[in-house]
């Protein structure tokens, strides 16, 4: 959907100068042009100064109609860049203030898609350039405006002349203004590093956090990393955010984003008279009048005059939207949200192809207090990761590659506040050797009882009556906060994230480490001892969702492993 632009100083350049010529002039397919051409651009300064709330699509589009409208007032071409940018800026300023006046509606903006969280996906940021991208969560509302055009000028999208003009204020102005949202991005780089790292300071800090990046905690956070000997250590040169943004592309509009060029609620024949005398393009005004057009990728345009971004054929299936039963609190006083498993065949009639065992019924938390077994002892010569020591997946798509022979820790990140509701499991794909679930542990299962809600609902790792809950497919084993696998081999670990939002740090891990976990119990301030699986013998569990193959769609490995 994008057409390649050269840049020049004077703004939209000689190779866009005669198309916004041709459209004042009443140019049809040279309006449609433009529309095509430079949504791309707005969408990505309207969502990272939005941080991609549900206001972005409605602020984009009354950009672009904005535009359109008022096309003909534009006297000189090469403006046209820093003149859309303005109008942008305008609607996102506006929209503040609408803010001001009236209640935000919260649960609109947590379904809303994390712009930092497209950004790293959809461009496949890594290293230190996803750690931007996501540091953008700390900033306030304003500098997050600024920072969307800066982040443009840096990646060549923008001049410093026309950042300025589009923030309606001095270049020098806009110099000073650029170097203290730098200063405060590069606060909340640290912010994010320091999360991502093991302070156990830090991780008391956050114990009463709601996951919610906010300015309350962005000082608390920036205070502890200054006073803190192990999270102020950088373990590698920070480099500077400028550096990493250059040449970065323009975030690709996601699938289902759609762009209405018909204005209101108007009939077919209403919005194509309206569209005409606003001079739309031929394009636009033949769809307005035409049934849905069926495409088969990138973006059309459909009866009622929208651009509609699609989904092509051989990407991923869309997990199903939750049901309000699924979230709802259980109206039962147990800790656990987990769906109840459907009996499946005993495992004396269950045929095990190669080894271990066939997970074939969920099974129940154990007393907090019942010490685990014995742990066994396996072979370990050690275990590499592609991630290095540590990886920190949090998105869809993420994936860590696991070889050698000994443990595994899996550690579970359940958001409920960022998005509750049906979750898509991790899956263990291209599996080389053999892979056994060894034990639980992390001092709780994620559906222990952690508080009390407002109106006396528990509140679990899986949610509470405010955010509503976190729910596994049925059958799922529940998760634990730590889960611990031991590998002779090589395995896949992949981050499936769709509907429910939630994390995976994975590292290796050693026999002692698993033991000493399993055995911290209530008498240390657990609030139960964790779980053996293991018992030393080829007979002992593999984990769910695990296989040989390597599907192109991770997610649809099947629940019950049989390797």
């Amino acid at each position: 959907m994008t057409r390649e632009r050269t840049y020049v100083d004077e703004g939209a350049g000689r190779q866009w100068r005669a198309t916004i010529a041709a459209a004042q002039a009443g140019d049809r397919h040279a309006l449609d042009e433009l529309v095509e051409g430079w949504l791309p651009l707005v969408y990505n300064v309207v969502g990272r100064a939005l941080n991609g709330h549900a206001d972005v699509d409605d602020v984009v589009q009354e950009t672009m109609l904005r535009a359109v409208d008022n096309l003909g007032s534009l006297r000189d071409p090469d403006s046209f860049r820093s003149w859309l940018v303005a109008i942008a800026m305008r609607q996102i300023r506006d929209r503040a203030r609408r803010r001001q006046t009236a209640q935000l509606d919260e649960s609109a903006a947590h379904e809303a898609t994390d712009f930092a969280e497209l950004t790293v996906l959809r461009l496949q940021l890594e290293g230190q350039r996803r750690e931007v991208a996501e540091a953008v969560r700390w900033l306030d509302d304003e500098d997050r405006q600024l920072l969307s055009l800066w982040w443009l000028e840096v990646a060549g999208e923008l001049t410093r002349r026309e950042l300025a003009a589009a923030a309606g204020i001095s270049r020098q102005h806009a110099a000073v203004r650029v170097q203290r949202v730098k200063e405060r991005l590069e606060t909340a780089r640290g912010i994010v590093r320091a999360l991502d790292g093991a302070c156990p300071d830090l991780r008391e800090l956050t114990a009463r956090w709601n996951g919610r990046p906010d300015s309350v905690w962005r000082k608390r956070l920036a205070r502890h990393i200054r006073g803190c000997g192990y999270c102020g250590d950088t373990r590698e040169a920070v480099v500077p955010a400028e550096r990493l943004l250059v040449g970065i592309a323009l975030v690709p509009i996601p699938v289902g984003f759609t762009l209405s060029l018909a204005l209101g609620g108007k009939t077919a024949a209403a919005a194509t008279a309206t569209a005409a005398s606003a001079g739309w393009s031929a394009k636009v005004m033949a769809a307005l009048t035409q049934p849905a057009v069926a495409v088969t990728a990138g973006a059309t345009i459909v009866a009622g005059g929208a651009y509609v971004v699609t989904q092509p054929p051989d990407a991923p299936p869309r997990a199903a939207v939750p049901t309000a039963a699924s979230t709802a609190r259980p109206p039962s006083p147990t800790p656990s949200v987990t769906p109840t498993a459907t009996p499946s065949p005993s495992p004396s009639t269950t045929k095990v192809d190669l080894y271990g065992t066939v997970v074939d019924a969920v099974d129940r938390a154990p007393d907090p207090n019942a010490e685990p077994a014995a742990l066994p002892r396996r072979p370990e010569s050690g275990v590499t990761s592609t991630w290095g020591a540590k990886a920190v997946m949090q998105h869809r798509g993420e994936s860590v590659t696991l070889s050698g022979r000994g443990y595994v820790l899996v550690r579970w990140q359940i958001a409920p506040h960022d998005r509750a509701g049906g979750l898509t499991m991790p899956t263990w794909t291209g599996l080389k050797g053999e892979i056994f679930h060894v034990a639980s542990g992390g001092g709780r299962r994620m559906d222990d009882v952690t508080g009390k809600a407002s109106d006396g609902g528990d509140v679990t790792g899986m949610g509470g009556p405010d955010t509503g809950y976190t729910v596994l497919p049925e059958g799922a084993q529940q998760m634990w906060q730590n889960e611990y696998f031991y590998i002779d081999g090589t395995v896949t670990l992949n981050l499936n994230e769709r509907g429910a939002s939630y994390g995976l740090t994975v590292m290796p891990s050693s026999w002692e480490k698993v033991n000493e976990d399993v055995r911290y119990g209530p008498p240390q301030g657990a609030i139960r001892y964790g779980l053996v699986r293991d018992n030393g013998k080829d007979t002992a569990p593999v984990p769910q969702y695990v296989t040989r193959g390597t599907p192109g769609d991770p997610a649809t490995v099947a629940q019950r492993s049989r390797v």
